[in-house]
Protein backbone atom coordinates (compact mmCIF):
# COMPACT_ATOMS: atom_id res chain seq x y z
CA UNK A 1 0.00 0.00 0.00
CA UNK A 2 1.38 3.73 -0.88
CA UNK A 3 2.02 5.80 2.18
CA UNK A 4 -0.60 8.08 3.18
CA UNK A 5 -0.05 12.09 4.12
CA UNK A 6 -3.48 12.57 6.44
CA UNK A 7 -3.33 16.40 5.78
CA UNK A 8 -6.86 17.05 6.94
CA UNK A 9 -7.91 19.31 10.00
CA UNK A 10 -8.40 16.20 12.36
CA UNK A 11 -8.23 13.67 12.39
CA UNK A 12 -4.03 14.64 12.20
CA UNK A 13 -1.30 12.45 12.44
CA UNK A 14 -0.03 11.09 15.45
CA UNK A 15 3.71 10.37 16.11
CA UNK A 16 4.89 6.90 16.87
CA UNK A 17 6.01 7.58 20.49
CA UNK A 18 2.66 8.79 21.09
CA UNK A 19 1.09 6.00 19.72
CA UNK A 20 2.64 3.18 21.23
CA UNK A 21 1.66 4.75 24.79
CA UNK A 22 -1.50 3.18 23.38
CA UNK A 23 -0.04 -0.13 23.26
CA UNK A 24 0.78 -0.52 27.04
CA UNK A 25 -1.65 -2.87 29.45
CA UNK A 26 -5.03 -1.90 30.23
CA UNK A 27 -4.69 -0.16 34.40
CA UNK A 28 -7.28 0.09 36.52
CA UNK A 29 -9.22 3.64 36.15
CA UNK A 30 -9.38 3.82 39.31
CA UNK A 31 -5.82 2.98 40.23
CA UNK A 32 -2.90 4.83 41.51
CA UNK A 33 -1.18 4.75 37.74
CA UNK A 34 -4.18 6.45 35.99
CA UNK A 35 -4.35 8.88 38.74
CA UNK A 36 -1.39 10.12 38.49
CA UNK A 37 -1.24 10.05 34.58
CA UNK A 38 -4.88 11.95 34.58
CA UNK A 39 -3.25 14.60 36.84
CA UNK A 40 -0.07 15.44 35.68
CA UNK A 41 -2.09 15.41 32.02
CA UNK A 42 -4.27 18.00 33.34
CA UNK A 43 -1.31 20.11 35.15
CA UNK A 44 0.22 20.21 31.02
CA UNK A 45 -2.82 20.99 29.74
CA UNK A 46 -2.76 24.11 32.18
CA UNK A 47 0.32 24.99 30.54
CA UNK A 48 -1.00 24.80 26.92
CA UNK A 49 -4.23 26.28 28.05
CA UNK A 50 -1.93 28.99 29.65
CA UNK A 51 -4.39 29.11 32.23
CA UNK A 52 -4.53 28.90 36.32
CA UNK A 53 -8.19 27.62 36.23
CA UNK A 54 -9.59 24.29 36.18
CA UNK A 55 -9.12 22.06 32.78
CA UNK A 56 -11.14 19.07 32.43
CA UNK A 57 -10.71 16.14 30.29
CA UNK A 58 -13.58 14.37 29.37
CA UNK A 59 -14.23 10.75 27.26
CA UNK A 60 -15.91 12.61 24.85
CA UNK A 61 -15.15 14.49 20.72
CA UNK A 62 -15.10 18.09 20.93
CA UNK A 63 -18.54 18.40 20.44
CA UNK A 64 -19.10 16.94 23.50
CA UNK A 65 -16.87 19.83 25.26
CA UNK A 66 -19.14 22.03 23.41
CA UNK A 67 -22.09 20.46 25.11
CA UNK A 68 -20.91 20.91 28.33
CA UNK A 69 -19.63 24.27 27.51
CA UNK A 70 -23.16 24.90 27.46
CA UNK A 71 -25.16 22.53 29.87
CA UNK A 72 -23.25 23.57 32.63
CA UNK A 73 -23.36 27.34 32.44
CA UNK A 74 -26.85 28.31 31.63
CA UNK A 75 -30.42 27.80 31.96
CA UNK A 76 -33.30 28.05 29.48
CA UNK A 77 -34.06 31.35 27.89
CA UNK A 78 -30.62 32.78 28.85
CA UNK A 79 -29.77 35.09 26.30
CA UNK A 80 -26.49 34.30 24.40
CA UNK A 81 -24.65 35.48 21.76
CA UNK A 82 -23.11 33.25 18.80
CA UNK A 83 -20.71 34.20 16.10
CA UNK A 84 -21.14 32.35 13.17
CA UNK A 85 -17.91 31.84 10.68
CA UNK A 86 -18.94 28.02 9.75
CA UNK A 87 -19.96 24.72 10.41
CA UNK A 88 -18.66 24.92 14.08
CA UNK A 89 -20.36 28.66 15.06
CA UNK A 90 -23.06 26.90 13.32
CA UNK A 91 -22.96 23.65 15.41
CA UNK A 92 -22.45 25.98 18.75
CA UNK A 93 -25.87 27.74 18.06
CA UNK A 94 -27.49 24.34 17.10
CA UNK A 95 -26.51 22.94 21.51
CA UNK A 96 -27.82 26.23 22.61
CA UNK A 97 -31.08 26.38 20.85
CA UNK A 98 -31.37 22.42 21.72
CA UNK A 99 -30.74 23.66 25.28
CA UNK A 100 -33.24 26.00 24.87
CA UNK A 101 -30.96 29.36 25.33
CA UNK A 102 -32.46 32.55 23.37
CA UNK A 103 -30.10 33.18 20.87
CA UNK A 104 -28.66 35.95 18.49
CA UNK A 105 -26.19 35.49 16.18
CA UNK A 106 -23.32 37.26 14.30
CA UNK A 107 -23.52 35.31 10.90
CA UNK A 108 -19.94 35.93 8.51
CA UNK A 109 -19.41 35.44 4.79
CA UNK A 110 -17.80 32.40 3.71
CA UNK A 111 -14.15 33.35 4.87
CA UNK A 112 -14.35 35.73 7.08
CA UNK A 113 -14.87 36.01 10.44
CA UNK A 114 -16.46 38.10 13.59
CA UNK A 115 -15.45 42.09 12.90
CA UNK A 116 -14.64 43.70 16.52
CA UNK A 117 -17.73 46.44 15.60
CA UNK A 118 -20.20 44.04 14.14
CA UNK A 119 -19.68 42.54 17.90
CA UNK A 120 -19.59 45.61 19.93
CA UNK A 121 -22.41 47.06 18.04
CA UNK A 122 -24.40 44.06 18.76
CA UNK A 123 -23.76 43.79 22.67
CA UNK A 124 -24.60 47.50 23.18
CA UNK A 125 -28.14 46.63 21.46
CA UNK A 126 -28.57 43.45 23.66
CA UNK A 127 -27.18 44.55 27.48
CA UNK A 128 -28.85 41.28 28.76
CA UNK A 129 -26.52 38.95 27.14
CA UNK A 130 -25.41 36.70 29.67
CA UNK A 131 -22.58 34.80 27.02
CA UNK A 132 -20.85 35.01 23.69
CA UNK A 133 -19.99 31.90 21.88
CA UNK A 134 -16.74 32.40 19.27
CA UNK A 135 -15.50 29.87 17.33
CA UNK A 136 -11.69 30.62 17.32
CA UNK A 137 -10.64 28.32 14.23
CA UNK A 138 -13.08 28.03 12.27
CA UNK A 139 -11.70 24.37 9.50
CA UNK A 140 -14.88 24.77 7.60
CA UNK A 141 -13.86 27.96 5.84
CA UNK A 142 -10.15 28.22 7.46
CA UNK A 143 -11.25 31.66 9.43
CA UNK A 144 -8.77 32.49 12.26
CA UNK A 145 -10.98 35.08 14.76
CA UNK A 146 -8.63 37.36 16.25
CA UNK A 147 -9.81 37.10 19.89
CA UNK A 148 -6.92 39.65 21.04
CA UNK A 149 -9.58 41.92 19.61
CA UNK A 150 -13.08 40.63 20.41
CA UNK A 151 -11.80 39.17 23.86
CA UNK A 152 -11.90 42.85 25.40
CA UNK A 153 -15.28 43.48 23.78
CA UNK A 154 -16.86 40.82 25.45
CA UNK A 155 -15.16 41.70 28.74
CA UNK A 156 -16.40 45.01 28.59
CA UNK A 157 -19.38 43.63 30.83
CA UNK A 158 -16.87 41.59 32.99
CA UNK A 159 -19.54 39.78 34.56
CA UNK A 160 -20.77 38.44 30.84
CA UNK A 161 -19.28 34.62 29.91
CA UNK A 162 -16.79 34.55 27.04
CA UNK A 163 -16.97 30.73 25.54
CA UNK A 164 -14.58 29.94 23.26
CA UNK A 165 -14.38 26.88 21.17
CA UNK A 166 -10.77 26.22 20.77
CA UNK A 167 -10.92 22.72 19.08
CA UNK A 168 -9.03 22.89 15.83
CA UNK A 169 -6.58 25.79 17.62
CA UNK A 170 -5.25 25.20 20.85
CA UNK A 171 -1.42 24.38 20.43
CA UNK A 172 -1.01 25.61 17.08
CA UNK A 173 -2.22 29.43 17.26
CA UNK A 174 -1.50 31.32 20.23
CA UNK A 175 -3.85 31.19 23.12
CA UNK A 176 -4.04 33.12 26.37
CA UNK A 177 -6.61 32.20 28.19
CA UNK A 178 -6.41 33.75 31.21
CA UNK A 179 -4.52 37.20 29.76
CA UNK A 180 -7.83 37.24 27.52
CA UNK A 181 -10.50 36.66 30.57
CA UNK A 182 -11.21 33.67 28.60
CA UNK A 183 -14.24 31.90 30.88
CA UNK A 184 -14.27 28.65 29.40
CA UNK A 185 -12.24 27.13 26.32
CA UNK A 186 -13.12 23.50 24.81
CA UNK A 187 -10.57 21.98 22.79
CA UNK A 188 -10.15 18.71 22.02
CA UNK A 189 -7.12 15.70 21.30
CA UNK A 190 -7.16 14.99 17.91
CA UNK A 191 -6.01 18.33 16.15
CA UNK A 192 -2.79 20.11 17.17
CA UNK A 193 -2.37 18.49 20.58
CA UNK A 194 -1.25 15.31 18.39
CA UNK A 195 -3.47 12.42 20.15
CA UNK A 196 -5.69 10.21 18.44
CA UNK A 197 -9.71 11.18 19.08
CA UNK A 198 -11.66 10.49 22.32
CA UNK A 199 -10.91 13.52 24.70
CA UNK A 200 -12.44 16.60 24.76
CA UNK A 201 -10.89 19.10 27.72
CA UNK A 202 -12.47 22.20 28.88
CA UNK A 203 -11.27 25.20 30.70
CA UNK A 204 -13.32 26.64 33.40
CA UNK A 205 -12.94 30.00 35.02
CA UNK A 206 -14.30 31.13 38.69
CA UNK A 207 -16.80 33.12 36.97
CA UNK A 208 -17.74 30.32 35.10
CA UNK A 209 -17.96 28.15 38.46
CA UNK A 210 -20.41 31.30 39.70
CA UNK A 211 -22.67 30.49 36.91
CA UNK A 212 -22.72 26.79 37.50
CA UNK A 213 -24.09 26.85 40.87
CA UNK A 214 -27.05 28.82 39.31
CA UNK A 215 -27.38 26.87 35.70
CA UNK A 216 -30.54 24.62 35.39
CA UNK A 217 -29.86 22.92 32.30
CA UNK A 218 -30.13 19.07 32.49
CA UNK A 219 -26.57 17.22 32.79
CA UNK A 220 -25.42 13.75 33.51
CA UNK A 221 -22.56 12.45 31.75
CA UNK A 222 -21.33 16.11 31.07
CA UNK A 223 -21.97 17.20 34.59
CA UNK A 224 -18.36 19.08 34.50
CA UNK A 225 -18.75 19.95 39.20
CA UNK A 226 -19.07 16.17 39.06
CA UNK A 227 -15.74 15.69 37.50
CA UNK A 228 -13.78 18.43 38.69
CA UNK A 229 -14.86 16.23 42.38
CA UNK A 230 -13.75 13.29 40.94
CA UNK A 231 -10.52 15.15 39.56
CA UNK A 232 -9.44 15.82 43.20
CA UNK A 233 -8.84 11.91 43.82
CA UNK A 234 -7.68 11.43 40.14
CA UNK A 235 -10.20 9.75 38.87
CA UNK A 236 -12.90 10.53 36.41
CA UNK A 237 -16.91 10.23 37.11
CA UNK A 238 -17.70 7.15 34.53
CA UNK A 239 -14.75 4.70 32.95
CA UNK A 240 -12.37 7.36 30.68
CA UNK A 241 -10.94 6.27 27.33
CA UNK A 242 -7.54 5.43 29.35
CA UNK A 243 -5.00 4.42 26.61
CA UNK A 244 -5.68 7.71 25.10
CA UNK A 245 -5.31 9.36 28.17
CA UNK A 246 -2.16 7.62 28.15
CA UNK A 247 -1.48 9.26 24.75
CA UNK A 248 -2.44 12.53 25.37
CA UNK A 249 0.23 12.71 28.30
CA UNK A 250 3.20 11.71 25.72
CA UNK A 251 1.80 14.21 23.21
CA UNK A 252 1.82 17.19 25.65
CA UNK A 253 5.47 16.83 26.80
CA UNK A 254 6.51 16.42 23.41
CA UNK A 255 5.03 19.74 22.68
CA UNK A 256 6.28 21.33 25.37
CA UNK A 257 9.62 20.06 25.15
CA UNK A 258 9.63 21.39 21.85
CA UNK A 259 7.97 24.92 23.25
CA UNK A 260 4.78 26.19 22.30
CA UNK A 261 6.23 28.88 20.87
CA UNK A 262 8.21 27.00 18.37
CA UNK A 263 4.77 24.88 17.72
CA UNK A 264 2.94 28.10 17.31
CA UNK A 265 6.17 29.15 14.77
CA UNK A 266 5.91 25.81 12.81
CA UNK A 267 2.12 26.30 12.93
CA UNK A 268 2.40 30.45 10.94
CA UNK A 269 4.41 29.05 8.35
CA UNK A 270 3.22 26.13 7.41
CA UNK A 271 -0.31 28.30 6.92
CA UNK A 272 1.66 30.86 4.99
CA UNK A 273 3.94 28.56 2.68
CA UNK A 274 0.04 26.63 1.76
CA UNK A 275 -1.05 30.35 0.85
CA UNK A 276 1.62 31.25 -1.19
CA UNK A 277 2.18 28.03 -3.24
CA UNK A 278 -1.60 28.21 -3.88
CA UNK A 279 -1.59 31.41 -5.07
CA UNK A 280 1.59 30.67 -7.38
CA UNK A 281 -0.17 27.95 -8.96
CA UNK A 282 -2.58 30.40 -10.88
CA UNK A 283 -5.65 28.63 -11.45
CA UNK A 284 -7.07 27.97 -7.57
CA UNK A 285 -7.70 30.45 -5.09
CA UNK A 286 -8.20 30.85 -1.30
CA UNK A 287 -11.69 30.92 -0.14
CA UNK A 288 -10.46 33.21 2.87
CA UNK A 289 -9.30 36.37 3.07
CA UNK A 290 -5.80 36.49 4.31
CA UNK A 291 -6.96 38.61 7.43
CA UNK A 292 -8.49 35.96 8.71
CA UNK A 293 -6.33 33.20 7.29
CA UNK A 294 -5.81 30.42 9.44
CA UNK A 295 -2.31 28.52 10.18
CA UNK A 296 -4.34 25.29 10.58
CA UNK A 297 -6.26 24.38 7.38
CA UNK A 298 -6.38 26.10 4.32
CA UNK A 299 -9.81 26.13 2.03
CA UNK A 300 -9.37 26.21 -1.97
CA UNK A 301 -11.49 27.02 -4.50
CA UNK A 302 -10.49 24.55 -7.48
CA UNK A 303 -10.48 25.83 -11.28
CA UNK A 304 -13.38 26.07 -13.17
CA UNK A 305 -15.25 22.78 -14.36
CA UNK A 306 -12.63 20.62 -11.74
CA UNK A 307 -14.72 18.90 -9.44
CA UNK A 308 -12.99 19.01 -5.88
CA UNK A 309 -14.27 15.78 -4.47
CA UNK A 310 -12.77 14.34 -7.71
CA UNK A 311 -9.48 15.72 -7.28
CA UNK A 312 -9.49 14.96 -3.79
CA UNK A 313 -9.94 11.29 -4.76
CA UNK A 314 -7.10 11.47 -7.92
CA UNK A 315 -5.08 12.80 -5.69
CA UNK A 316 -5.44 10.14 -2.51
CA UNK A 317 -5.52 7.83 -5.21
CA UNK A 318 -2.01 8.49 -7.05
CA UNK A 319 -0.73 9.70 -3.88
CA UNK A 320 -1.53 8.77 -1.25
CA UNK A 321 -2.13 12.69 -0.57
CA UNK A 322 -5.62 12.81 1.79
CA UNK A 323 -7.14 16.22 1.58
CA UNK A 324 -10.61 17.27 3.16
CA UNK A 325 -13.62 18.34 1.57
CA UNK A 326 -16.34 21.46 2.27
CA UNK A 327 -18.49 21.56 4.70
CA UNK A 328 -22.11 22.59 4.44
CA UNK A 329 -22.93 24.99 1.57
CA UNK A 330 -19.51 24.96 0.76
CA UNK A 331 -19.73 20.64 0.22
CA UNK A 332 -18.56 19.94 -3.50
CA UNK A 333 -17.02 23.19 -3.93
CA UNK A 334 -13.76 23.50 -2.18
CA UNK A 335 -10.59 21.29 -0.96
CA UNK A 336 -9.18 22.02 2.45
CA UNK A 337 -5.31 21.38 3.13
CA UNK A 338 -5.04 20.82 6.54
CA UNK A 339 -1.76 21.90 8.18
CA UNK A 340 -1.91 21.05 12.11
CA UNK A 341 -0.45 18.93 14.43
CA UNK A 342 2.00 16.32 13.93
CA UNK A 343 2.66 17.85 10.38
CA UNK A 344 6.14 19.03 8.86
CA UNK A 345 7.26 20.89 6.08
CA UNK A 346 8.12 17.69 4.22
CA UNK A 347 4.78 16.72 4.03
CA UNK A 348 3.18 20.07 2.95
CA UNK A 349 5.55 19.71 -0.35
CA UNK A 350 4.42 16.61 -1.48
CA UNK A 351 1.21 17.93 -1.03
CA UNK A 352 1.39 20.77 -3.11
CA UNK A 353 3.33 18.70 -5.47
CA UNK A 354 0.66 16.21 -5.95
CA UNK A 355 -1.94 19.43 -6.58
CA UNK A 356 0.02 20.34 -9.14
CA UNK A 357 0.57 16.71 -11.12
CA UNK A 358 -3.16 16.01 -10.50
CA UNK A 359 -3.64 20.17 -11.81
CA UNK A 360 -1.64 19.86 -14.92
CA UNK A 361 -2.77 15.60 -16.08
CA UNK A 362 -6.88 17.32 -15.96
CA UNK A 363 -5.30 19.56 -18.25
CA UNK A 364 -4.32 22.74 -16.66
CA UNK A 365 -0.71 23.45 -18.14
CA UNK A 366 2.35 26.33 -17.11
CA UNK A 367 1.88 25.23 -13.34
CA UNK A 368 4.18 22.29 -12.54
CA UNK A 369 6.56 23.18 -10.12
CA UNK A 370 5.59 26.56 -9.32
CA UNK A 371 3.76 25.85 -6.27
CA UNK A 372 6.51 23.58 -4.78
CA UNK A 373 9.02 26.16 -5.28
CA UNK A 374 7.10 29.03 -3.68
CA UNK A 375 6.56 26.60 -0.36
CA UNK A 376 10.33 26.00 -0.64
CA UNK A 377 10.92 29.47 -0.25
CA UNK A 378 9.34 30.27 2.61
CA UNK A 379 10.38 26.58 4.37
CA UNK A 380 13.70 28.24 3.71
CA UNK A 381 13.27 31.25 5.33
CA UNK A 382 11.48 29.01 8.17
CA UNK A 383 14.19 26.66 8.97
CA UNK A 384 16.87 29.44 8.66
CA UNK A 385 15.24 31.38 11.55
Amino acid sequence: MPKNYLLIPGPTPVPQDVLLEMAREMVNHRGAEFASVLKTSTELLKKVFKTQNDVLILTASGTGGMEAAVANFFSQGDPVLVGICGVFGERFAKICKTYGLNIKTIECEPGKGVEPEVLEKTLKENPDIKGVFLTHNETSTGVTNDLKELAPIVKQNPERLLVVDAVSSLGAIDLPTDELKIDIVVTASQKALETPPGLAMVSVSELAWKYNEKANLPRFYFDLKQAKKFLEEGATPFTPAVSVVFALKKALENILTRGLEENFKRHKFLGRAVREAIKALGVTRLLTDERWASDTVTPVVPPENVNPDELRKYIRNKFGVVLAGGQGSLKGKIFRIGHLGYVEPTDILVAISAIEVALENLGYKGIKGKGVQVAEEVFAEYYKN
